[in-house]
């Protein structure tokens, strides 16, 4: 069974190609989010199995949003992606719930090991 995940980046170009490398992984790409705010709103309406989240995005920004999403559903599965590699973020990325971190700009594989790795 394909899983469903919601992609959210404010960069359309992104997006794209994370849908890109997530469809020939063999998953589904529920929906998309540009930024934190529509995120949270996504994910009350598609119940994804996993959510793929930039940090840096206007409006809410991906930790803020985390961390909404997992007093929503505490089993929420959250992956994080970020071009900055600062390691405050990735630790206040974890500590609020988040299974792992990928840095941008990503290797195909690492997002699909990732992926595999939180929703199998």
């Amino acid at each position: 069974m394909a899983k469903n995940i919601l992609i959210c980046d404010d960069a359309a170009f992104m997006r794209m190609m994370i849908k890109n490398t997530l469809t020939k992984g063999g998953y589904t790409v529920a929906g998309e989010a540009e930024n934190g705010v529509k995120a949270v709103e996504k994910y009350k309406e598609l119940s994804p199995d996993l959510v793929l989240m930039d940090i840096t995005m206007p409006e809410m920004d991906g930790i803020q949003a985390l961390k909404e999403i997992k007093k929503l559903d505490g089993n929420a599965k959250v992956i994080m992606c970020s071009a900055m590699g600062q390691q405050a973020m990735v630790v206040e990325s974890i500590q609020a719930g988040a299974r792992d971190f990928i840095v941008k700009p990503f290797q195909e594989d690492r997002v699909i090991e990732a992926v595999k790795k939180a929703i199998g």
